[in-house]
This record gives structure tokens, C-alpha cells and sequence, in this order.
């Protein structure tokens, strides 16, 4: 028998016990009952100590961080896969963002399968950047840059060649081939200040995203989460040649939040199989970050509310500024002192999760160098405080938006933190709309180039339309920008400012194929795409193509850059080198060469137009003063219709406004007539003479009262022929500005004016009318068809309301009445029926964009429409003239003209598209038109480098 006790424990099983034999059997052997109850006993207690043993083992695992049998590994209660989690974040957050390059791919993250390749041939080609062996300050002075005759091969989405004569055997066969016909070809335009998709157009209130309001300080709300791919307004702007816009969130907050760069190729027409913001990502790698930010006027009058909330003043916004961004640095802080003890003992050895804080993560990374910061600021102290916070948190800035004082403080700009100094992304002229716009200057563009920095040119639509951005640029170079600086402003520099200079804004091999072909010089009046593409795929398959002659590029022209001073007064001055005459009744005489005729002004009026011989010798011994023009042109001045001129100074000032005609109040503009002005000094200036110009009745184009007519020249109304006009229509509105308390439909608005015209036909009311001057009284005299009645309107639908009515009162008055529209964005849809009934058309503006949904219907132009408003009405018969939608475009009235010219097929001449800003618009009102204004110009008023050199009145000459 064996000694159990001797041998040790017993074995875990009775099978390892010796058998033994009874009575022939084998048996395993038993046990006295002793033994048995102290071998139990003995186990027991084993396996409560195994037991207990293997749960402080357990246990000690699990602190040690340890995977144990059945549960998630852990240290200190912590998690190691989040915390391996936070280890691959710090990888991160120390992560510096590079600008993408383009060689070297083989094809365009955004290209779709299935598009085939194309070669454009016989281009006229702007590569973007001067050829190689240039030096970069020659390259800034303008040296290197060239118009060059190529092809261009796409292919997956990107440029693959940029040569002449591609032979077509070394092209794959399915290749496309498109023919420029000599025809300029650009990059696509980019336009770094855009709201398209987030403020929607039509504007309604259910598509508005513009601004996160909820709060002053919204780092983290995103534009991407708002953009609508249905805005139809993204076809419009890609049918101006723009391919890419940054959009950003608006300007109610000092950090509004991030911002994204799409791509304006959307759904199926790019191949893809729906709609996407995602889609639309210019860089789907997202290799950088965008945030806008605002200071200023803007913030503080959305949030400042005396003892309630914030920010209330200038101060009080650089106190959220660097508040903001001292929440930000302590998250900062903390995460990398979390990663370096991460990185130096390890996570198992952490006893805390990184710090995560959603609502600071974005200007977290601002401040890490991996967000381009985008920020609107327009005054001095804007951009200084800005500045400082710049260098207080070290952070850069790509660029200030808006920016109308950055051309005066250069010094300011160059202390911004960082290796490179901010751009100014402005307006070319658009001003005067508030008080931080007020001290603007057109000639901002070429002030900041030649300080050394770079002006980009935006929209900030639907401020601006974006399908004209590329007319900002056109109108920069107009005010004296170089050409090439003009062409960069909306191509390579804004690519560049965006950190994708080597994906997107040159032609160039490795590039993305977004390419605009256009009718004519891209920095020409009237310039339209005949075709674009967006990563290598034609966007329009039946393009409009206007009927425009293939022309050589503009040759630059370096006068333009020598800013004029201020304009001097004199009574008597000589115009030699004049090519021709526009003036009605002063025609070249028809033996003189071109450019050899000669403007003689006495005692500030015309003595002679022509050769001049006496009149020049007479000049000479008078020592008069000679100006030689290498091709004047000579036309009457131009009429500002429809604008606040005169009644206005500042739109968001209302002690430089007259104010509203809310309600029923009915007053005339000569009552309220203010002269002398900054802004009519910039009409008169750019040859704007004289203005028609009534109350407001509330916003917009609405009008309510009588228009005074007045020459902008003059020093106060009471000067002899300031006033030329004291009541010269009649002007009630019927856009959407009429729904308000006393008329709140459209139909009310409607039924009355109806009311109030058939109440003045009635001889007895006639003779209750005891007051000459107010309502009852006009109105007599429109219903006898002295006095026209201009009814500001968009709709097509209201229009013809309109019409009615004016049929209505006609029969009931037994006479005709005058009646003009001021607006018309859908006059076209009515163009016959305006012409039946001998009613003139005001278009303010020339080229409506569906702002609101009584525009929506408006004609965008090539390539998407054939013709515009214009157009249809001039096809019509319809008396057209253009008016100022907003007071800024007095400097354009010309340019808007020459469009008209330009893209009319023909239909126009250069006089006619002169009358549309000066004698139709007395047509229309059926008045007669005043004389005695002159301008002379330097290039033809109509094309984008005619320059005023003179405006002549009845007594003088302003040189200019």
C-alpha cells in the first residue's frame, strides 16, 4: 500500500491511484473514512487559496493595465485602447500642414472615372507665372509673362501638356478635341470670398446659413454643413469662368467658423452619382483648414447691447478676440503636455486622458499653424488690433477681407505675425455702403503692389454676383493695376493664398485641368466663357457662344498706372489727339485723319471741334493749357437713375441718409437734396453729371415720392442750374419693399396704387386738392399724362399687374399714361407686352442674378443664356436705360453701357449704348433731356481703359 502522506499530495484524479484485487476483481483501493475526510479537507482549503490567489493575481493585472481574461485592458481605471487612441491624436496635433503639389499624380483625387481625355487646340494661352529664367522681382514688375499660342492635353483630371501643335498620333483614341480658334484660355477663376450654398439664392429664410448667431465666438460651426449643392446660384458663378470659391461663414461673428473650398462641378453633370457637399471639396485630402473671422462695425452691432451682452465696442472685441484665443492656447498647453509625458514614460503609465475640448479644437489647431485664417477687417484700428493679436498668439493671417484701409497702413500689415504678409482681398470700387467703407479708394489694388503686397479681388457674393468676380480684376487693372497683377488677383494668387498655388490657378503640366476659354480678353468689357472645365470635364454641353470676332489679348497699357490727382477747375483748355466724337451734332468733319482732331474750351463751352487752326494759335498766345491724348474720345455726361445720389451719403448711416418713406408718407426729393459730397464729387468725377433721384420708400430699388433732377457739380441747390428739374416723376414701388403694414401683399400694394390713380382721375376730387405739392396733386398730374409715374418692380408677374392697371386708368382718364419701370430683372418675360404698351424699362441693374425670388427668373447671360434683359427688351422695341442699383457703381455706368455693346450681337451701336446712361432715360420719363455737359476721355468711355480727362459744364472744365 502506498504512504499518500510519503508521496506527497494526492493525485487529481482516482484513476492514478495502484488497483488492487478482491475476490478477483480489480477494485480501486478504499480509503479509511479518516483519511478521506482530512484528504477533503486538505483540498478545500487548496482550492480557496488558489482561488483567492488567482483574484489578487487578476486584480494586479488589471492595475498594471494588463488584458485580463475577460475584461477591457485598463491603468488606472483608464482605457489603453483610447488612450493609444489619444497617442495617435498628438501625431495630429503636431502635424504641419504642407501646400499639396500637383506633378507627380497621376491623376486628380477628384477625377470620375469614365470622362475621357481632351486636347483644346489652337489657344491662346495665360500660363499664370513668367517663364523660368525670370528673376522674382522681374517677374513682379510684370517681366516674363506672355499671351503664348499652345495646345492643352487633359487627361484623369489634370493638365498633362502645354505645348504647340500636340500631334494627334501620340493622343490616346478616345481623345476629345476641342477647338479655341485662337482664343484667349485661363485658368478657372477663383474666388476667395464667396457665401454660395450657405446664403442661397433666391434669398429665402429657410436657405439662409449664412451666420451662426447663437453666439459672438463660433470657431467650431462650419460651412460645409450648410452648403446647399441645389444653390442654383453655383451654375451662375461657374458660368463666369470661376471653377473654385472659398466659402465662408458670414461676418455677424468675430469668429464665425470654418470655412471650405469647393469646386463648382456638382452631381451628375461631373459624373458623380448625387449631390454632395463632400463632392464638391477642392482638395478631398483637406490638407489645410480654413476659418474666417471679422472685426469691426459688423459683431458689435449684431451683439452689442449695453449691460446685456457683448462685444459693444472696438475694445470690447479684441476682449473676446484674445479671450477666445487664450482658451484656445490653455487647450493647447495642456495637450502638449500631455503628449511629451506620453511620449516620455508611456501610456500605460498615464493616468489621464489627453484634453479634448470640442468647442476650442479649431482655433486649437489656428493656433498650431494648420488653419488659414481669413478675416474681415476694414478700418486702421481693425487691422492693428488684429495684427497684435497676430503676434500676442502667434498665428498668421492669409488674408483681411473687405480690407478698404489696408492700401494706407502697409507698415501696419508688414508687423503681422508670420513669414508672410497678409493679402487684401477687396472690392475694386464698391464703397460708400457704410461708414468703415467710406475712406476706400479704387486705386487700392494699385497702391498695395506697389507697397509690396498682393490684392486679391472677390464677391463676397451675393454681395457681388460672382459670375463677374473676373470683372473686379478687370476694373483693378482699369484703376492701374499691371495686367499680369490683374489676371493673378483672381487665379495664382488666391490659389496660392489658399495653400493650393501648385494645384489650381496656372496652366501648367501637374495642375488641375480647370480651364476657362473665353470670347474675348478676359479683362475686357464684357468678357464671357465659351467653355470651362472643372478636372478635365467640359461643364456646359450646349454652350451659348455670343457672336464676338476672335481678337488679340489687350496690350497693356502702362498709363493706367499713374494715379490721377485731383481734379483742377479751369475755364479754358485745349484737347489735342482726339479720334472721335459721340457728342450729338458734333461730328468729325470728314477730311480729318483720325486721332489729328482738336477740342478748343473758352470761358468753359466749346469753340471748336476739328483742326482748329485760329482757334488753337488764339490758345497759344493766351498760354492756355494743352493736354495731348493719344485717342480722346468726346461724349455728352452721363444721367445716374434709380440711385440714392444726392439723398445719401453712407447706406448705414442714417444721419447721412434722408431716410425711409415707410407708411404712407410721400415726399419729394428736392426737399431733401444734400450737394457737395463726397460721393457726388466721385460721380461727377467719373462723368456722371446729372442724376434723377427720389426718396426711398424702404430698401432696395423701392422708391416713393417725387424725383428731383440736379447736376452733381454743384455746390448746393440753390447755385444757378443745380436744380433742373424740381418734381420729375412720380415714383411708387410695387417689388417686394411694398408688403408692409399699410399694404402687406403684393396684391394690396397693387390694388392701391389702382385706387389712389382712379381717385386723381375724378374732376371733383381735383378741386379738394388745395396743396400743389402733395400726393393727391402729382398724382392729377400723372393721370393727365404730364408727369410719368416710375414704379420700381422686378417681377414679371407684378409687371403685368402693372400693366393692367395702366390700362384700367387710361380708359377711365381718356388719356395715356407715362409709365417707366426701375429694376425689370424679369422685364424680359413681358418685352412685347412693355413695348405694346410704350412703357420704358430702367434695368438697375444691368445684369440681374436672381437675388430674391422676384428675380429668379432673370436672364444670367453666355453661356448659359442667349442675351440678357437687355437684350430682349432692345429686340422688343423697348425703350432701355440703366440705372444705379447701388450708388458705388457710379464709376462703372460706362463699363455697363460698353456690356450692353459688347454682348448685343450686334444690335447696338456705340451711341445707342451711350443713351442708355444719359438720353433714354429722359425718353422713358418723356422729359427733355439738359445740355450743356461735355466729358473727355482718354480711350474709348466704352472699353475698360477710357479714363475721364475732362467734364465740362456750362462755366468750366474739371481736368483731370
Amino acid at each position: 500500500m502506498m504512504d499518500l502522506e510519503k508521496d506527497g499530495l494526492p493525485p487529481y484524479s482516482y484513476s492514478a491511484l495502484p488497483e488492487v484485487k478482491i475476490g478477483g476483481t480489480k477494485q480501486a483501493p478504499q480509503l479509511k473514512n479518516k483519511r478521506r475526510s482530512m484528504r477533503r479537507s486538505r483540498a478545500v482549503r487548496f482550492v480557496t487559496l488558489a482561488c483567492l490567489l488567482f483574484i489578487a493575481f487578476a486584480q494586479w493585472k488589471q492595475s498594471r493595465g494588463l488584458p485580463g481574461p475577460h475584461h477591457p485592458r485598463k491603468n488606472h481605471g483608464l482605457s489603453i485602447d483610447r488612450l493609444q487612441e489619444n497617442l495617435a491624436t498628438c501625431a495630429k496635433l503636431r502635424h504641419k500642414p504642407k501646400n499639396p503639389t500637383g506633378l507627380g499624380r497621376e491623376r486628380n483625387a477628384r477625377y470620375v472615372d469614365g470622362q475621357k481625355p481632351t486636347l483644346i487646340r489652337n489657344a491662346t494661352v495665360w500660363v499664370g507665372e513668367a517663364v523660368g529664367a525670370t528673376s522674382e522681382e522681374d517677374a513682379r514688375a510684370g517681366h516674363g509673362f506672355a499671351w503664348i499660342k499652345a495646345d492643352v492635353f487633359i487627361q484623369r483630371g489634370l493638365i498633362q501638356t502645354v505645348e504647340a501643335d500636340i500631334s494627334l498620333a501620340s493622343l490616346p483614341e478616345d481623345t476629345l478635341i476641342w477647338d479655341a480658334k485662337g482664343r484667349q484660355l485661363t485658368s478657372g477663376i477663383i474666388d476667395m470670398h464667396s457665401h454660395s450654398g450657405v446664403d442661397s439664392l433666391p434669398n429665402l429664410v429657410g436657405n439662409d446659413d449664412t451666420n451662426e448667431m447663437s453666439s459672438d465666438i463660433t470657431p467650431y460651426v462650419r460651412s460645409i454643413d450648410a452648403i446647399q449643392p441645389l444653390d442654383p446660384q453655383f451654375q451662375v458663378i461657374k458660368s463666369g469662368g470661376v471653377t473654385t470659391s472659398l466659402v465662408l461663414p458670414g461676418s455677424g461673428n468675430n469668429i464665425g467658423g470654418e470655412a471650405y473650398v469647393v469646386k463648382h462641378a456638382i452631381g451628375q453633370a461631373d459624373g458623380r452619382s448625387e449631390l454632395s457637399a463632400e463632392d464638391m471639396l477642392a482638395d478631398p485630402d483637406r490638407n489645410w483648414r480654413y476659418m474666417k473671422m471679422a472685426c469691426g462695425e459688423n459683431a458689435k452691432r449684431v451683439y452689442g447691447k449695453a449691460g446685456e451682452r457683448g462685444p459693444y465696442s472696438r475694445m470690447g472685441e479684441s476682449w473676446a478676440f484674445r479671450q477666445a484665443f487664450e482658451h484656445a492656447q490653455k487647450l493647447v498647453r495642456e495637450q502638449d503636455d500631455w503628449c511629451a509625458e506620453a511620449d516620455a514614460v508611456g501610456i500605460e503609465h498615464m493616468s489621464h486622458y489627453l484634453p479634448e475640448d470640442l468647442e476650442w479644437e479649431s482655433l486649437g489647431a489656428v493656433l498650431r499653424g494648420q488653419v488659414h485664417i481669413n478675416t474681415h477687417c476694414y478700418t486702421i484700428p481693425d487691422l492693428e488690433a488684429f495684427v497684435d493679436h497676430t503676434n500676442e498668439f502667434k498665428f498668421p493671417v492669409r488674408a483681411f477681407h473687405h480690407a478698404h484701409s489696408t492700401y494706407l497702413v502697409p507698415e501696419i500689415l508688414k508687423r503681422a505675425y508670420g513669414d508672410q504678409t497678409p493679402a487684401s482681398a477687396i472690392f475694386a470700387d464698391n464703397m460708400y455702403y457704410k461708414a468703415e467703407a467710406y475712406v476706400g479708394s479704387e486705386y487700392a489694388g494699385k497702391i498695395l503692389f506697389d507697397n509690396g503686397f498682393d490684392t486679391i479681388y472677390v464677391s463676397d457674393n451675393p454681395v457681388i454676383n460672382a459670375q463677374h468676380v473676373l470683372f473686379e480684376a478687370a476694373r483693378g487693372y482699369k484703376y492701374g493695376l499691371p495686367y499680369h497683377a490683374a489676371l493673378a488677383s483672381v487665379t495664382s494668387l488666391p490659389a496660392h493664398y489658399l495653400g493650393l498655388g501648385e494645384r489650381i490657378g496656372k496652366i501648367k503640366p501637374g495642375f488641375d485641368a480647370d480651364i476657362a476659354v473665353w470670347d474675348s480678353d478676359p479683362l475686357s468689357v464684357g468678357a464671357a466663357p465659351v467653355q470651362v472645365w472643372i478636372d478635365g470635364t467640359a461643364q456646359f454641353k450646349d454652350p451659348v457662344e455670343l457672336n464676338k470676332s476672335v481678337s488679340s489679348p489687350i496690350v497693356p497699357d502702362p498709363s493706367l498706372g499713374v494715379i490721377p490727382g485731383e481734379p483742377v477747375r479751369v475755364k479754358d483748355i485745349v484737347y489735342t489727339g482726339i479720334t472721335r466724337s459721340l457728342l450729338p451734332g458734333m461730328e468729325a468733319p470728314a477730311t480729318t485723319e483720325e486721332g489729328s482732331l482738336t477740342l478748343v474750351v473758352l470761358d468753359g463751352k466749346i469753340q471748336c471741334f476739328g483742326s482748329c487752326e485760329a482757334e488753337l494759335r488764339q490758345a497759344s498766345d493766351a498760354k492756355v493749357e494743352v493736354i495731348s491724348l493719344a485717342n480722346g474720345y468726346v461724349t455728352k455726361g452721363f444721367t445716374a437713375f434709380g440711385s440714392l445720389l444726392g439723398l445719401n451719403e453712407i447706406d448705414m448711416e442714417a444721419d447721412t441718409d434722408n431716410g425711409p418713406s415707410r407708411g404712407k408718407a410721400f415726399s419729394r426729393g428736392v426737399d431733401g437734396l444734400a450737394l457737395d459730397t463726397k460721393k457726388l464729387g466721385v460721380a461727377h468725377r467719373y462723368g456722371v453729371t446729372k442724376a434723377i433721384t427720389a426718396p426711398k420708400y424702404r430698401y432696395g430699388i423701392s422708391r416713393h415720392g417725387t424725383s428731383v433732377g440736379f447736376r452733381t457739380g454743384a455746390a448746393n441747390s440753390l447755385e444757378d442750374g443745380a436744380v433742373w428739374g424740381e418734381d420729375v416723376a412720380v415714383h411708387y414701388t410695387l417689388s417686394l419693399a411694398a408688403k408692409g403694414d399699410t399694404t402687406p401683399s403684393i396684391s394690396s400694394a397693387v390694388g392701391a396704387l389702382r385706387s389712389a390713380l382712379l381717385e386723381a382721375v375724378t374732376s371733383e376730387e381735383e378741386k379738394k386738392i388745395t396743396d400743389r405739392f402733395s400726393e393727391k396733386a402729382f398724382l392729377r398730374k400723372v393721370v393727365r399724362g404730364e408727369t410719368a409715374l416710375v414704379v420700381s418692380v422686378h417681377s414679371a408677374d407684378t409687371i403685368a399687374a402693372l400693366l393692367r392697371v395702366k390700362k384700367e386708368v387710361e380708359a377711365a382718364a381718356a388719356t395715356k399714361l407715362r409709365v417707366a419701370i426701375l429694376g425689370g430683372a424679369e422685364s424680359h418675360l413681358v418685352a412685347e407686352q412693355l413695348a405694346d404698351a410704350e412703357v420704358g424699362v430702367v434695368l438697375a441693374p444691368l445684369l440681374s442674378y436672381g437675388t430674391s425670388w422676384e428675380e429668379r427668373r432673370a436672364l444670367t447671360g453666355a453661356p448659359l443664356t442667349n442675351g440678357t434683359a437687355v437684350d430682349a427688351l432692345v429686340a422688343a422695341g423697348v425703350v432701355v436705360g440703366i440705372g444705379l442699383y447701388e450708388d458705388w457703381v457710379i464709376r462703372d455706368l460706362a463699363l455697363h453701357a460698353g456690356i450692353a455693346l459688347r454682348n448685343g450681337g450686334g444690335k447696338v451701336t456705340d451711341e445707342e449704348a451711350l443713351e442708355m446712361i444719359s438720353g433714354n432715360l429722359y425718353k422713358i420719363l418723356g422729359v427733355e433731356e439738359p445740355e450743356g455737359e461735355f466729358l473727355v476721355f482718354e480711350g474709348n468711355p466704352l472699353e475698360i481703359t477710357g479714363r475721364v480727362r475732362g467734364v465740362g459744364g456750362s462755366r468750366f472744365v474739371d481736368v483731370v
